[in-house]
């Protein structure tokens, strides 16, 4: 799976969000190990633990999970010759008896959920170490029955601590005067007598300190110096004794290290299945019905890193494989396609899912997303750079079970351009039968959506009156930006919002007109033409000449229906001899052909006769008949050079056009 598609989705937040619910080191390395799966068995296995640690866990069962606390010291130093202390086996020795708690709860479990219970059947008992450890050791020490020579040698301490104890008790009452306390210490090992410094030379002894201001000697009285010598050595004698009990248990705990590791194994595996349960719980989580043939439905899904989220509802990959989200900014359009790709990526790793009964994913091998601007100035990359290099990863992965998710087609660069390649790559991703999901701001690519096969639109809705996103999405309808509505809101003026509509009401009629004007003044420039000529050039060219024949063709452009004509007009099939515009190409043309049997209108533009889809024709100023001027320039005043121009670019192919050229005539 990708790996930078996975962090555009956030999956690794989720992943740290999980990570929390784990209680042992080994549940932690689970969840760090887990990433998307792609075999629909192995799918529908984990979906159906998980699913059933959460009934256990609803049902209110306390799982009696083993603590792992101290247990991977010990993992990771059994068969090595180190010597386990008491410390470590008192660990040992909880995670044994946990075990055991944990195989007899599963057994009881075992026909509500069965798939997690059967984990507990691998599990060892390993009842002869427990009970030896147990036998053993004691709150943190080694019993006196661990062995009789042991005990043995603990009974002759204990006869030499009281004889001690009692000559100590007659040196304190008979030395109490010169004495700075009246109790005895211990330095080290030995027991002293805390006498006063210009004392010291009434006692017989060893000196084996001072205090430290100096104004105490701790000694050791020779009546007690063999005493305590021959403690010493019945203690040296203990710890010999105790060190071989600690060895001969570290030699059964080797002698059981398989056994040792299936159940830490096991263990670290159900701390990985209540932690995924518990985490789904946190969020209201749900197993889901998968299937491998690229169809999802989606009733009141969620994303799992969003409080508060307008249930989704959406589905594809049944009567369309791509769909087209459009609506305002802020309406939810990429919350909408980070909620379809990460709950697509969290179902193939076995998490449950926030969405409502009756929904349904696909398995995908690879989730492909271009999400984010992506721009980047170490690497010198603009946002259409950036999306460009993004989109041919994604070309690289796509195929039928790849899901691609696109925010903002055709954005970052000039519009025409950018919604001709976002149609194109469209198209080939369609090609390759990929699940496809996009948003876009652009009328273009929503028309083209709206009349392709295997394509759909979509639209976030937008309450008009209140101005404000709600979040729904309704599939089956192209969408508005609502810029104006929402310019207007946050406090552009009134009268700029007015001008923006006359603008954008009257830019490509006037673009059409100074189109058909320049065709009159004998100096046309084609298609393929104006397309190759550095732009500078053609711009100063076409002011000129415009210019020039503006003047000749005033009069006839005056009876020509003007831009408020337009809007007034009702809406009607197009006719021959109406001006349009062709928005993919950004261009204006006439039309000089009736609608044929493939639903295609013949357009004049540029001199060019085209046949272009009605769905891709715009009205823009609605008339009767044919300009004289104009389609005699394009039958009759044709040159030699432009005639072998034509042919030229007959040759070259235009996807979505079929270019008819018009007969020499001499």
């Amino acid at each position: 799976m990708n790996q930078q598609s996975m962090q555009r989705l956030e999956y690794n937040t989720v992943k740290e969000q999980l990570r929390s619910y784990a209680v042992s080191y080994l549940g932690e390395r689970q969840i760090d190990s887990l990433s998307p799966m792609t075999r629909l068995t192995q799918i529908r296995q984990a979906l159906a633990e998980t699913d059933e640690a959460l009934g256990l866990i609803r049902h209110g069962a306390s799982v009696p999970l083993p603590s792992l606390s101290g247990i991977e010291n010990i993992m990771n130093l059994l068969g090595t010759g180190y010597l386990f202390t008491e410390q470590d086996f008192m660990h040992l020795l909880q995670f044994l008896r946990s075990c055991a708690q944990l195989m007899k709860y599963m057994q009881s479990k075992g026909e509500i959920a069965p798939n997690v219970s059967a984990y507990a059947g691998s599990m060892y008992t390993l009842d002869s170490l427990r009970e030896e450890v147990e036998r053993c050791i004691y709150l943190g020490r080694v019993t006196d029955h661990a062995s009789k020579e042991l005990l043995k040698t603990r009974k002759q301490v204990q006869v030499i601590e009281e004889r001690l104890k009692k000559k100590l008790d007659t040196l304190l009452s008979k030395h109490r005067s010169i004495l700075q306390d009246q109790l005895i210490t211990r330095r080290g090992d030995r027991y002293c007598l805390p006498v006063q410094k210009e004392f010291r030379k009434l006692i017989r002894g060893t000196v084996h300190g001072e205090s430290a201001s100096g104004q105490t000697v701790f000694i050791e009285p020779d009546e007690i110096a063999a005493l305590q010598m021959e403690l010493s050595l019945h203690r040296a004698a203990e710890q010999r004794e105790e060190m071989k009990i600690l060895s001969e248990l570290t030699r059964l705990a080797d002698q059981a290290e398989y056994e040792l590791r299936v159940n830490t194994d096991t263990v670290g595996m159900y701390d990985f299945l209540f932690a995924k349960a518990r985490y789904a719980l946190s969020y209201q989580g749900r197993s889901i019905h998968l299937v491998d043939h690229g169809v999802i439905r989606l009733r009141s899904a969620r994303h799992p890193l969003v409080n508060h989220m307008v249930p989704l509802d959406f589905h594809i990959g049944d009567a369309f494989k791509s769909l087209i989200i459009t609506g305002p900014n802020t309406g939810g359009k990429t919350l909408c396609l980070k909620t379809i790709g990460l709950l697509t990526l969290m179902a193939q790793s076995g998490l449950l899912v926030p969405v409502g009964e009756g929904s349904q994913l696909s398995v995908f091998e690879q989730v492909a997303v271009d999400i984010g601007d992506g721009q980047s100035i170490e690497h010198q990359l603009s946002t259409f750079s950036a999306h460009i290099k993004n989109i041919i990863e994604i070309l690289k992965m796509a195929g039928p079970s790849t899901l691609i998710l696109i925010d903002e087609m055709a954005s970052g660069t000039d519009p025409g351009e950018g919604t001709g390649l976002s149609i194109a790559l469209l198209e080939e991703m369609h090609r390759r039968q990929a699940t496809v999901v996009a948003t876009t701001h652009f009328s273009e690519i929503k028309n083209f959506a709206a009349s392709a096969n295997g394509f759909e639109n979509a639209r976030m809705e937008f309450d008009t009156e209140s101005l404000k996103p709600l979040y729904r999405l309704t599939i089956g309808e192209a969408g508005n930006s609502y810029a104006y509505a929402i310019a207007l809101k946050l406090g552009i003026p009134p009268y700029i919002i007015e001008r923006s509509k006359q603008i954008s009401a009257t830019s490509l009629t006037a673009n059409a007109d100074s189109l058909g004007e320049s065709k009159s003044s004998g100096n046309e420039v084609n298609l393929a033409e104006s397309r190759s000529l550095d732009p500078q050039d053609l711009t100063r060219d076409n002011t000129n000449r415009v210019n020039n024949d503006r003047r000749e063709s005033s009069a006839a452009h005056a009876k020509r229906p003007q831009p408020s004509d337009v809007e007034a007009q009702p809406v009607r099939p197009l006719q021959v001899g109406d001006r349009v515009h062709i928005p993919y190409m950004k261009e204006g043309g006439i039309i000089v052909e009736a609608e044929d049997a493939k639903g295609k209108l013949t357009v004049l533009i540029r001199g060019k006769k085209l046949k272009i889809a009605k769905q891709r024709v715009k009205l823009h100023i609605a008339g009767e008949e044919l300009y004289p001027d104009d389609y005699d320039f394009d039958v009759v005043s044709q040159t030699k050079e432009n005639r072998k121009k034509r042919k030229q670019m007959s040759k070259k192919h235009v996807p979505g056009l079929s270019i008819e050229m018009p007969k020499d005539e001499s």
